[in-house]
């Protein structure tokens, strides 16, 4: 499971670039974490009570140095999405390889947040396109599983066009112990 972690990857098409996330990327990214709007389809399951709500650019540049030294702690990896029409960042992309004692044991996890506008069908869509076929390989899994809330419709639609099933495994948190609901999986 080291791969990813000797080299983050970084993925691209005519629309999207999906890259490492770095400190540049704050005055963006608070347009996603700073929107109250986005804030009820951020996945904060077993995240130690953080909502991922960061209003400030200086709580801003606290999560991404968070997020850049998770990744060198091998906890996770961060992308951020760009938008190449706009040469924007318009959210992030989490994703790690899962071990547990719960039903999810050895999938990969990937939580999407992204700007309010984006939080359409055809966008979601659009970037589970590129990501999901690389995301197998790159956290070593079989299944992949994002949490998507039931009231995330446009999310919900673009999660069944790429192949994604809703579940009723609970995935259990490895520090509160908690069960979350809500989880979707696709299978390689």
């Amino acid at each position: 499971m080291s791969s990813i972690y000797e080299k983050c990857p970084e993925l691209e098409n005519d629309r999207w670039l999906m890259r490492f996330v770095k400190e540049k990327d704050a005055e963006d990214l608070l347009l996603v974490y700073g929107d109250k709007q986005a804030l009820p389809f951020f996945n904060s399951d077993n995240c130690h009570e953080d909502n991922f709500y960061y209003d400030t650019k200086e709580k801003m540049d606290g999560a991404i140095r968070f997020w850049l030294d998770s990744y060198q702690d091998k906890w996770f990896v961060r992308l951020t999405i760009v938008d190449k029409k706009i040469s924007k960042a318009i959210g992030t992309i989490e994703m790690f390889h899962r071990p547990s004692d719960d039903a999810f044991d050895g999938d990969g996890l990937i939580r999407l947040d992204v700007r309010p506008d984006y939080e359409k069908s055809e966008e979601i869509q659009s970037i589970f396109a590129l990501l999901i076929p690389e995301a197998y390989t790159l956290l070593e899994c079989e299944e992949i599983i994002t949490k998507i809330p039931l009231y995330a419709v446009e999310r919900i639609d673009a999660a069944k066009k790429i192949g994604f099933e809703k579940t009723d495994r609970l995935l259990v948190g490895s520090e509160d112990r908690h069960a979350y609901k809500n989880y979707w999986a696709i299978r390689k």
